[in-house]
């Protein structure tokens, strides 16, 4: 056990939902908000509850005594990272993450660890929180360790070996095709429904990419008992919104986010993200359905009962970010069991959650067609009419910043070359389009607190600027470059620039770098990126060669790594086919190369030809030209074919590995001023109070500020936020989320005052949890700092209680 000696200036501490009982999955929804001022109280699910309230009934923490929160107890993991896992607490055990996916269980009162499971799994994604079963007899702990879903024992932290493969299940497995090179990660826990654990995942953003199935696992066998197709096979509902083959190649429609349940109903609620690609959609021509959907499935069966699309045929990365709220709401002097989900727009949408009608009126509205070619953008998105935006949605030219003179001036110079005009406006080419609020929301991961009794949400909210835009692809020089455009490029951009700190550059990543560092990375994903497993040795030797070359250099020869391929992939096709050597010489070679290496751009590599382009496509190529190349009109259908066979080209296209695209991302750009503040003039991050009865605001505050800034004057700027908040009935909001100042704060829920703030050893970037135990409250929170942060920061978690 290690004690962290961080010194942590001020306390805080919140109150848990539920009392212990025998079987929390049959009762809880009803117990929700009854714990007694005197009875302890664990937190045993993610979000507090299955309804995902973020709430807490106790209140022996409350606005009169919150100023003498004190710290209890803290634990470092002795891990350098990122946290943002919420724990559990059942019992007098906490259950949690350490930086590296170590499930750890922590004595509650003390913070002392009783035990720490490491899978042997190298793991550096984000772990969200775990999940927590049982039948009033025995226990299980849920946990997500990248693709697999482990069982523990709550006691000892072993493996329970009947569930699943010695117990663990790989959610690789039961997707599509071979599961080894398939990518997803258990990034939010899955949630509990009677002897079921339903789960969704993390996926990439570009192609190759599985299906975002949602799967629904026996809690004790492991055994598949339910699967959801997101992208929907022929005859289910949805299909006719994507191409004839799309459930066969496109990807994604996944539920990275976390879901919600109606326990008494067996509803279970999921929203899911974009479809892969992210930025272009001319490969998935449709509405995409169930990507970027709000679905209420049968939890019993994971048969659909309703579902909305939030954003159609989504080009902007503009999926749901959280799991949605559960509540009860008065219309008309009426109560409705109502669904209220955030999203990234800063649009809220509340639903009646058993019929999915909309309980604010919901319009669509035009927005303008994509002018990139092979795009067809929606012509109209969803627009709720109420609550109103709790982000601002259009960037104008008076709305930069003014943080000084020359800050303002240099807004406005690269503000007047953007395209900005608001949301669902396509990425077009070679002009950037502002994205805001940005690509990190709106609201975020962390998800809203709802107080039921008052049927008032909190949604702490990112108004920050950023840029993106398309380019259309030359043919690649090299495979490496191919690879790096089709896996890479939608983050790391075009001109592998990156975004810094977020999204690093790697220009010089070689010196940098070792490259056995960089294929582990690839390997085994970190922070937001995630595994590539897909890649094979050659592709991943190539990309390598690929990133060892200077970008600002011109076009060059093939590496010697390249060559070796071309001549064994020449050497092999000639071998076994003289026919369609001879007719490559004779009619291809004097352009394309003998190896078929190409000189790019004038004449492209034809190396993997057949797994860029169809058989027909390159018919009509050698029947037709095109650019420099003339028509072959006069070859024989003997020929024609040997020189297909030679060219590995067919009739079924391959798509087990990276497609190159027609179009690439330029990168995530944050509009970020040259002293690396916003652009954009404040709020930057901001805590909302919004009653759902009425959908009017009662307040709004900045949420977060600069050190620096402050320091000279400039104080509650609000500032980017991860991590939500919880509420109490103490009349209390805990929040830590802001990034830069590393605060935890406690706001009067009913006014938005800040009533106490303590100083955390890094950014509280979690949802934190609230607990009692021996007749003690206590708050407790993950720290771990930021994705956008250059300083090194360690896991560490700290707990506040009343001295």
């Amino acid at each position: 056990m290690k004690r962290s000696s961080t010194i942590i200036t001020a306390a805080v501490t919140l109150g848990a939902v539920f009392s212990i009982h025998a079987d929390w999955a049959q009762v809880a929804g009803k117990h929700a908000s009854r714990a007694s001022a005197s009875a302890d109280a664990d937190w045993r699910v993610y979000g507090g509850q299955p309804a995902n309230q973020h709430y807490s009934s106790l209140i022996q923490i409350n606005r009169r005594n919150v100023n003498k929160l004190k710290v209890a107890w803290s634990y470092d993991t002795g891990e350098e990272g990122g946290l943002e896992t919420s724990p559990l607490i059942v019992g007098r055990t906490l259950y949690a993450y350490t930086p590296s996916q170590k499930v750890i269980a922590l004595d509650a009162v003390s913070g002392k660890l009783r035990w720490k499971f490491d899978s042997g799994v190298k793991a550096e994604q984000p772990a969200r929180g775990v999940a927590y079963w049982t039948d009033g007899k025995e226990g299980r702990i849920l946990a997500g360790v990248m693709n697999y879903l482990y069982a523990l024992d709550p006691s000892t932290g072993k493996p329970i070996t009947s569930f699943g493969e010695n117990g663990r299940v790989d959610l690789r497995k039961n997707l599509r095709g071979d599961y080894q090179v398939q990518s997803t990660a258990l990034t939010t826990p899955g949630i509990v429904y009677k002897d079921l654990i339903i789960v969704g995942g993390e996926m990439p953003e570009t192609l190759p990419c599985p299906p975002g199935d949602i799967r629904a696992y026996d809690v004790r066998t492991g055994a598949l008992r339910w699967s959801f197709h997101t992208i929907p096979h022929p005859g289910e509902i949805g299909y006719e919104t994507w191409p004839k083959n799309a459930w066969k190649t496109s990807g994604a429609a996944n539920n990275w986010a976390g879901m919600s349940l109606d326990v008494e109903r067996g509803i279970v609620y999921v929203p899911t993200g974009s479809a892969s690609f992210d930025f272009y959609g001319g490969d998935r021509i449709g509405n995409d359905l169930f990507a970027d959907t709000l679905l209420a499935l049968d939890a019993n069966t994971g048969k659909r009962i309703w579902h909305f699309q939030g954003v159609h045929h989504d080009l902007w990365d503009r999926d749901f970010p959280s799991a949605p709220s559960l509540l009860t709401v008065t219309r008309d002097g009426r109560r409705i069991d109502a669904i209220a989900q955030t999203t990234k727009t800063g649009y809220l949408y509340l639903f009646d959650r058993v019929t999915g009608q909309p309980l604010f009126p919901i319009e669509e509205r035009s927005y303008p067609a994509s002018n990139v070619p092979g795009e067809v953008a929606s012509p109209t998105q969803p627009r709720p009419l109420k609550p109103a935006p709790y982000a601002r949605q259009l960037l104008t030219e008076d709305m930069l910043t003014n943080r000084t003179p020359e800050a303002h001036a240099w807004a406005v110079d690269t503000f007047r070359t953007f395209r900005s005009e608001g949301l669902f406006i396509p990425f077009g080419l070679n002009k950037q389009t502002v994205n805001f609020p940005g690509f990190d929301g709106g609201a975020e991961w962390g998800g809203p607190a709802i107080d039921p009794k008052t049927g008032v949400i909190y949604v702490n909210a990112n108004e920050m600027a950023w840029t993106g835009g398309l380019v259309a692809d030359k043919p690649a020089r090299t495979p490496g470059e191919a690879t790096y455009r089709s896996q890479c490029s939608i983050c790391h951009g075009a001109d592998r620039s990156g975004s810094p700190p977020g999204f690093p550059s790697l220009i010089g990543i070689s010196k940098r770098l070792k490259d056995t560092e960089i294929t582990a990375t690839i390997h085994q994903g970190k922070g937001r990126m995630p595994t590539f497993p897909n890649l094979s040795d050659a592709q991943l030797t190539s990309l390598l060669e690929f990133l060892h070359e200077d970008p600002t250099a011109s076009a060059s020869a093939p590496s010697a790594s390249d060559k070796q391929e071309m001549a064994s992939v020449v050497a092999e096709t000639a071998t076994a086919d003289p026919k369609g050597t001879a007719a490559y010489q004779e009619h291809c070679a004097i352009c394309h190369g003998d190896h078929m290496e190409g000189i790019p751009p004038s004449f492209p590599m034809l190396i993997g030809a057949g797994q860029r382009l169809s058989k027909q496509q390159v018919v009509t190529l050698i029947q037709q030209g095109k650019g420099r190349m003339p028509a072959f009109t006069k070859l024989q259908p003997g020929e024609v074919d040997a020189l297909l066979r030679y060219l590995k080209v067919s009739d079924n296209l391959e798509v087990s590995t990276p497609q190159e695209p027609q179009y690439s991302f330029t990168g995530y750009r944050k509009f970020l001023d040259p002293d690396h503040y916003p652009a954009i003039a404040p709020p930057w991050g901001t805590l909302n109070a919004i009653d759902l009865n009425t959908g009017n605001y009662l307040w709004k505050i900045p949420l977060g500020e600069y050190p620096a800034l402050a320091a000279k004057g400039m104080k509650n700027t609000g500032s980017e936020n991860y991590g939500g908040p919880i509420v109490t009935a103490g009349g209390l909001v805990f929040i830590g989320a802001t990034l830069y100042d590393s605060k935890f704060h406690a706001f009067d829920s009913h006014t938005g005052r800040l009533l106490w703030e303590a100083q955390l050893p890094y950014a509280g970037r979690a949802t934190p949890a609230t607990y009692k135990i021996d007749g003690k409250q206590y708050v407790v929170v993950a720290t771990g700092g930021g994705r956008y942060q250059l300083a090194q920061a360690k896991g560490v978690y700290v707990a506040f209680s009343l001295p």
